[in-house]
């Protein structure tokens, strides 16, 4: 954990996606942190929809992480 802290990284976060079902209107998709926050929502008429733009939003949001932490390392150089 020291090493990490030296080199002015931080620890990785799990993530999760959560579906929900809606009654009859259909599924709610939701990005969640292990604390709760939500980063991404949405809502789709069927489960396989709700799951694959989840998993999308989620995919996302990791590559996003990667590219801006990669971005980071390589202006401090």
């Amino acid at each position: 954990m020291r090493d990490r802290q030296e080199q002015g990284t931080k620890p990785v976060g799990m993530y999760e996606v959560i579906l929900t079902r809606r009654k009859r209107f259909g599924w709610r998709w939701q990005v969640c942190d292990q604390s709760g926050k939500i980063f991404a929502d949405g809502f789709e008429r069927t489960r396989p929809s709700a799951k694959y733009h989840g998993e999308r939003a989620l995919f996302f949001l990791l590559s996003q992480a990667y590219l801006h932490n990669r971005f980071a390392a390589s202006s401090e150089d």
